[in-house]
């Protein structure tokens, strides 16, 4: 099954899975709609000995944010109804594509009831715990690395590429609104497009640091030989409010969803209104909304979900059930092997944001501890220039 956001490695996950499951000899049911799926009379189809595009991005499973257990939403436990649907569609393993919430539903039914599960790993945020360690000069540091991630990097990338063009034209500030609800992992994949300062939720926007921030802008932008700066922003920033005099986040929706999560959606527009104001440049938000999520599968996720899936078949084997499988170390597309995977408990799973060393908090900048990482991902820094210089014509 496949529950919460959707990204464009999910397919390919699940393509993974079930060619390696068929070839152990088990007949692979598909679960619609996440947890959903196995409520009520349940909502099943059979994948076994069926073609299917691991390439094409989403989840032909479909999704939902659907949570079995009580929350402040749904006051209902209805975890006896997934319990019911196992022992009825004769389910010996249930394997959950998801992040936080999707697995720790999961890893609540495996502790409270046995079921056996495996989880998988699965956020476009990038920020599911997976003990991933990086290699930089001569140190390793905790990251994290999960399906989806590099995708959506290679689609904020090439976005954040194409918007000099635009920018430079009127010689503008764009506010360029990335998804992260408590991580700016995602969001530095905007510097390989080559934007040149950016904000994430690990470091909050007080009253001073605001001030601050506007300084930094206005220097920047001057300085710019074409008068075009691009500022990168996770949608989770929280945001000094002057008229409310504290600290605030911008929400598109107040509705909270069953794990009790907000839809954010709206600070570019927020910070760009205010630069206008206070610095009198032009400034225009861009929302990055669905694209990242959207299209394809690019080669590191394809080769990373099959990687991931060879340890799936060793916890398969193992009967080793209530852990996931993860990646290592942080390595090149090329070096993407079963041997540089682990598994972790589902109980040790939680979130986990960008650490301090990858931000440069003075400079509203990504480090160069960052970009190392992100390079063996998504490839070195690219950015769209036009180098022409012209004469100047004097009357």
């Amino acid at each position: 099954m496949s529950g919460g956001g959707d990204t464009p490695a999910i397919n390919s996950s699940i393509e993974a899975v079930r060619n390696r499951a068929s070839m152990l000899g088990f007949k692979v049911y598909g679960v619609l709609r996440g947890w959903k799926g196995l409520l009520g009379d349940g909502d099943i189809v059979d994948l076994t000995n069926i073609p299917y595009n691991g390439i094409y991005g989403g989840t032909g499973l479909l999704s939902s944010r659907t949570n079995p257990f009580p929350s402040k939403k749904n006051k209902e436990d209805r975890s006896e109804q997934i319990l019911r649907n196992i022992e009825r569609y004769k389910i010996d393993v249930l394997v959950t594509i998801g992040g936080d919430d999707t697995n720790g539903a999961a890893k609540q039914m495996y502790e409270r009831y046995g079921i056996p599960v495996i989880g998988f790993p699965k956020t476009i945020d990038n920020d599911l715990r997976t003990r991933t360690m990086h290699r930089y000069q001569g140190k390793d540091h905790e990251v994290v690395l999960c399906p989806g991630f590099a995708s959506g990097a290679m689609q904020i990338k090439k976005l954040a590429a194409k918007l000099h063009t635009t920018n430079e034209s009127h010689q503008r500030i764009m506010v360029l609104e990335v998804m992260g609800r408590d991580a700016g992992w995602l969001t530095g994949s905007a510097m390989f497009g080559g934007a040149q300062m950016a904000l994430i939720p690990e470091v909050v926007v007080t009253k001073e640091r605001k001030d601050f921030f506007f300084e930094k802008v206005k220097e920047n932008y001057m300085s710019s030989p074409k008068r075009s700066l691009i500022i990168a922003v996770s949608e989770g920033v929280r945001w000094y409010n002057d008229e409310k005099g504290e600290i605030d986040m911008v929400y598109a929706s107040s509705e909270l969803d069953e794990y009790g999560h907000p839809r954010f959606g709206g600070i570019s527009g927020v910070i760009a209104s205010e630069l206008n104001k206070k610095l009198g440049i032009e400034a225009r938000g861009q929302i990055s909304g669905y694209i990242p999520r959207s299209g394809r599968c690019y080669e590191y996720d394809r080769r990373l979900t099959s990687t991931l899936a060879d340890k799936v078949t060793d916890l398969l084997l193992r009967e080793e059930f209530g852990r996931m499988p993860v990646m290592r170390d942080i390595v090149p597309y090329t070096e993407l092997e079963e041997f540089h995977t682990d598994s972790i408990e589902m109980g040790n799973i939680g979130n986990f944001p960008l650490p301090q060393l990858y931000y440069n908090a003075n400079e509203f900048q990504f480090s160069d501890q960052y970009v190392d990482f992100l390079t063996y991902i998504i490839g070195e820094p690219y950015r769209m220039e036009f180098n022409h210089q012209f004469p100047i014509v004097i009357p």
